[in-house]
């Protein structure tokens, strides 16, 4: 079973690389044109760029959405089977985000999807998109484990962590000019970055730090979040999850200290198993 799903993830993972490589043209070739525009109309009518120094949160949200139909569109499978798990899963999101660093305001939301996939996993993009895996909730055993892994990500939407991954590789990769990078360059980026791009600690450890709070401010018991990095830990076969969020040795250990440091933690809710496993029965 475990060579299995390492044959599965191995083959996901080079599907997305071609994706990632194919985006940027296949976007631009599918913008429907004028046939009797000019070359120079041609090339600046398809391409439109963006500067990543000072993008706004339309802009942002914007590249977030149009990241999220190019996974779709490549073989992302969004699970819709059962929309009463579809609706917990984004109430949790909800809520996490209200209580956030940055909340939803008029140009900024957040989106929270179910992947149909039963590896371990979650990621966000930019613009307030988050993607949770069918196979990460179902290896959950309280609210507080799966909010605890939802807040994480968030953390990473609080920092911009993924705005800034991509300036430093457009920058790297020599695609950054003038006038910004292009958007549909961008989007191939946010497809490397969700899928199989690892985020750097310091990132990791910001989304670490701002996602424990931030569940402490929603009620949710922070100890589900150290419980279900502790589990990543005993997997026998480390799990996606890890393979695109590094996992150094101190993590556990840091949330620890950051619980241990708290005055008297009174958030409890998202603890009784019985309740989460009912909440996704069917999924």
């Amino acid at each position: 079973m475990q060579l299995l799903d390492k044959v599965r993830r191995t083959s996901k993972r080079w599907l997305y690389g071609v994706i990632a490589l194919m985006i940027s043209v296949g976007l631009v070739a599918g913008t429907p044109i004028k046939s009797e525009a000019s070359i120079f109309d041609l090339i600046f009518n398809a391409i439109q760029y963006v500067q990543l120094s000072n993008i706004n949160d339309a802009q942002e949200v914007d590249l977030g959405r149009r990241t999220d139909q190019a996974l779709k569109q490549q073989g992302v499978r969004i699970y819709n089977r059962n929309p009463d798990i579809v609706a917990y899963v984004n109430r949790i999101g909800q809520t996490l985000a209200s209580t956030s660093n940055r909340p939803p305001s008029g140009d900024f939301a957040y989106t929270f999807q179910i992947v149909d996939d039963d590896s371990i996993n979650a990621f966000a993009t930019s613009g307030g998109f988050v993607y949770i895996n069918r196979g990460l909730m179902e290896s959950a055993d309280t609210e507080a484990e799966l909010a605890g892994v939802m807040a994480h990500e968030i953390g990473h939407i609080v920092g911009k962590h993924s705005i800034h991954r991509m300036r430093e590789l457009a920058l790297a990769r020599g695609i950054a000019g003038g006038l910004g990078v292009s958007r549909d360059a961008l989007v191939g980026l946010g497809v490397e970055l969700a899928l199989f791009l690892p985020n750097s600690r310091a990132a990791e450890n910001e989304a670490d730090t701002l996602g424990f709070h931030n569940m402490g401010r929603a009620g949710y018991d922070q100890r589900g979040f150290i419980t279900f990095m502790q589990k990543l830990g005993r997997e026998g076969s480390p799990p996606e999850f890890l393979s695109t969020h590094p996992n150094p040795g101190n993590r556990v250990s840091n949330l620890e200290s950051m619980y241990n440091e708290s005055a008297v933690p009174t958030a409890t809710a998202g603890s009784d198993t019985t309740a989460y496993r009912s909440s996704i029965r069917g999924l």
